[in-house]
């Protein structure tokens, strides 16, 4: 009789089963061959794991695992090689430093943040802290699982808190995680003060006890800060605290003396008053020494560009912030505070700026915003004049320019619970004369402490491109109370450049007269309005007079080039025959 063959089913299982039974004895054979111990060494490539103490032997097996072993591509472990050893030796030699300071002992519960191959979590164990762990920092939901004040010591080296792209949300896990008097050791490049300071901030519930520059172990980091601090408060009491507010709307403070000794470091400011502002001013922005070209910026919570006055996106966000700002590839958030309704469309499909349709001002209230429309001293940009505030004016209060009601807002309250001093915060003010009041509310409320840079065009009485000798109505101030509140930030602690948006100064009008016919004068419908006021009929003559005086002068000037050129063309020829006849007498084969 014939035998009946297996079901197709059958056969299936069969393969399958075959299948994975060879899967198990190559990894085994992987584990013992080549990664040369326990398959808990290798990490999250293992399949299953096998308690240290446990022996496995499989017959009739050897020759085929080793056979299968010698086919498979050999990994290289990162453990086995002089970096690694070279690493493990030096974290070794740190630890055991903090060992003998009393910073950590062989019993402490330890974290080691930024392990990426576990070199300092290895150094730990092997100079007996036995309990260490290590986590990435991709983010700081690394340390998410971990309970809080777990910890009794944490370290991270090699630089790897600096490229957390978060640092400030790094700091505060880290801390969560920390017992109270626990230690943090962080081996990072905030070489100087700026940053330095800068990274303290991130750790407000710790105290420094000691900083100390150590040389490294790869070229990559040849020089080490090393910052050791401890922490001083429960986490979750201060942040409750925290979390309350104050209750106060003043609250002065002080620049701190680390911003105080960057200002040192700044252009100077031009201390006389320009004769010609619209060539001096503008080429001084090639002069401005940016922070971020003098400092590392890089450990903040988050960065911040306020623009006061931005007027369009390509006024200054779009042609110079966007462009020209060295932002050490930072991220910023940006505000543009512009009450003048005419430019707000110009932001509706601009992303990552957020647009306040209000004034700044020094507290909350409805104001009157003028847009100049007086052509010897408007300043168009797209055909709009420039707007300023006009606090407390009555509707019957007479202007040279179309009147809005607006509102206005507190702006230094508003930037207060906006930042806080853990940012990296610039701010940009072009306030068409309202500086004298922003200013003075800063530093009455404290915001001025949260402000890293600030660009300030400051407003006055300046003398008009258009009327050599003639100074600018619109504004009452003088050059030399611009320079006194440049002066005062400065000498604060505040660093403060001396702003003028490009073009701005450029573009003011010029009276050119295109030709000599008397200006009419009979009434307002019959006036050119490119200038406007008019003359009376004497100063028109007068003024035309001159114009024909000057064309004249020129003419004659001409002329007289002409006649000099030709009496020295003759001069040049007379004093050329005289040499020739001196030659021809002094030789021996003429007489004269």
């Amino acid at each position: 009789m014939m035998e009946r063959k297996p079901s197709s089913l059958r056969k299936i299982l069969v393969q399958a089963l075959v299948c994975g039974v060879a899967v198990l004895v190559i990894r085994f054979a992987y584990v013992v061959t080549v990664a040369g111990g326990s398959c808990g060494d290798i990490g999250d490539f293992c399949l299953f794991s096998l308690p240290e103490n446990l022996n496995l032997v499989i017959a009739g097996t050897a020759a085929s695992a080793a056979k299968a072993a010698a086919s498979s591509p050999a990994v290289r472990d990162p453990r086995s090689g002089k970096d690694w050893i070279r690493a493990v030796k030096f974290y070794s030699d740190i630890f055991q430093d903090l060992i003998a300071e009393e910073f950590l002992s062989p019993s402490s519960k330890s974290l080691c943040v930024g392990s990426l191959i576990g070199d300092d979590v290895h150094a730990l164990k092997q100079i007996g802290v036995k309990d260490s762990v290590g986590v990435s920092v991709k983010s700081s939901s690394s340390l998410a699982k971990y309970h809080d004040g777990v910890f009794d010591f944490v370290f991270s080296g090699g630089g790897r808190f600096d490229l957390s792209p978060r640092p400030a949300d790094l700091a505060t896990e880290i801390q969560r995680t920390l017992k109270p008097k626990g230690v943090i050791v962080v081996h990072t490049r905030a070489n100087d003060t700026y940053s330095f300071n800068s990274f303290l901030k991130l750790f407000d519930d710790c105290r420094l006890l000691r900083m100390l520059d150590v040389d490294g172990f790869h070229p990559s980091m040849p020089r080490i800060r090393e910052i050791i601090m401890s922490k001083e408060s429960d986490f979750h009491v201060r942040s409750h605290l925290g979390s309350k507010p104050s209750g106060k709307s003043e609250d002065k403070c002080e620049v701190p003396l680390y911003k105080q000794r960057i200002v040192a470091d700044a252009e100077p400011l031009i201390m006389e008053e320009p004769l010609k502002p619209w060539l001096t001013l503008k080429r001084n922005l090639a002069n401005i020494r940016y922070l971020p070209s003098i400092v590392d910026v890089s450990f903040k919570s988050k960065y911040v560009y306020v623009d006061v006055g931005a007027r369009s996106y390509g006024s200054s966000i779009g042609s110079w912030f966007k462009k020209q700002y060295p932002k050490q590839n930072k991220t910023f958030e940006i505000y543009a505070i512009e009450a003048d309704r005419h430019f707000h469309k110009d932001y509706k499909l601009k992303k990552g700026v957020t647009l306040l349709p209000y004034a700044a001002w020094v507290r909350n209230e409805s104001l009157f915003f003028e847009i100049n429309r007086d052509t010897e001293q408007k300043i168009q940009e797209k055909g709009r004049g420039m707007g300023r505030i006009q606090p407390g004016q009555s509707s019957a209060r007479p202007t040279n320019g179309d009147v809005e009601k607006i509102k206005g807002f507190d702006f230094a309250d508003w930037l207060r619970r906006t930042v806080s001093e853990k940012d990296f915060v610039v701010v940009k003010m072009d306030v068409e004369g309202t500086e004298f009041d922003l200013i003075p509310r800063l530093f009455k409320n404290g915001a001025i402490c949260m402000i890293d840079e600030i660009f300030l065009e400051c407003h006055y009485n300046r003398w008009q491109r258009c009327c050599p000798g003639v100074r600018s109505a619109k504004y009452e101030k003088t050059y030399r109370q611009c320079m006194d509140l440049f002066t005062s930030l400065r000498q604060s602690g505040v660093l403060v450049h001396q702003w003028c948006r490009k073009g701005h100064l450029a573009r003011e009008p010029e009276i050119i007269f295109k030709s000599t016919q008397k200006l009419p004068v009979d009434g307002p419908e019959s006036v050119n309005t490119k200038a406007y006021p008019p003359a009376d009929a004497q100063l028109t003559t007068t003024i035309l007079g001159l114009v024909q005086q000057a064309s004249n002068y020129k003419q004659l000037k001409k002329e007289a080039n002409e006649d000099e050129y030709q009496q020295a063309t003759l001069m040049i020829c007379t004093v050329a025959l005289e040499r020739i006849a001196t030659t021809m007498v002094m030789s021996e084969n003429y007489s004269v």
